[in-house]
């Protein structure tokens, strides 16, 4: 079973207080009842125990990794992200990885699902790998360089980079990098 800190363990805290249900009888509740799927579950918890999308959320999370044997690792994580056809790009995430480590003992690597995000006081950088033949950058700079292979986005990241081979890792996109990292420092 996956342990919580701070807020995430508040907040199971205050949903198994108002429940008068564990996490372990909401676990034992959603595996008798077959369900797998997350939506599925938040939808059966809203439903049947009035909990909000938020508190759904978080439960139904929790119960997945407590059905599962708890949550991958980051190497399993990581892993499963340049599998197959991907793994060829393993060399330009290694890149982009040693440079956005090396600024700084301030730096957090959060390796996710579907990427790996670096964060200072906030993320500064976004690894994603969305096909076998690239990897995306996607950064948060205070301003558009001048160089074509920058494309200004909407949503948690302000720039996008693609990078195909780890020959485009070179040092504009080391000061790219940077720039996001000093522009995170809150």
């Amino acid at each position: 079973m996956t342990e919580l800190t701070g807020q995430a363990a508040t907040q199971l805290a205050n949903i198994e207080a108002s429940s008068g249900r564990t996490r372990a009888e909401f676990t034992a509740e959603i595996a008798a009842a077959g369900l797998e799927k997350h939506g599925e579950i938040v939808s059966y918890l809203k439903q049947n125990h009035g909990l909000t999308h938020g508190n759904a959320n978080l439960v139904a999370k929790l119960v997945r990794d407590d059905m599962a044997g708890g949550p991958a690792s980051d190497e399993e994580l990581l892993q499963a992200q340049y599998s197959g056809p991907k793994a060829a790009l393993v060399p330009i995430y290694d890149e982009v990885s040693a440079i956005a480590l090396g600024l700084g003992d301030d730096v957090d690597q959060v390796i996710q699902k579907t990427g790996v995000s670096f964060r200072r006081a906030k993320q500064f950088l976004l690894v994603q790998a969305p096909s076998a033949k690239r990897v995306q950058l996607g950064l948060n700079l205070p301003h558009t360089p001048k160089d074509e292979r920058v494309k200004e986005t909407s949503g948690m990241c302000s720039h996008r980079v693609d990078i195909t081979s780890p020959e485009d890792v070179d040092d504009s996109v080391a000061s790219w990098i940077a720039a996001a990292y000093e522009a995170a420092d809150g």
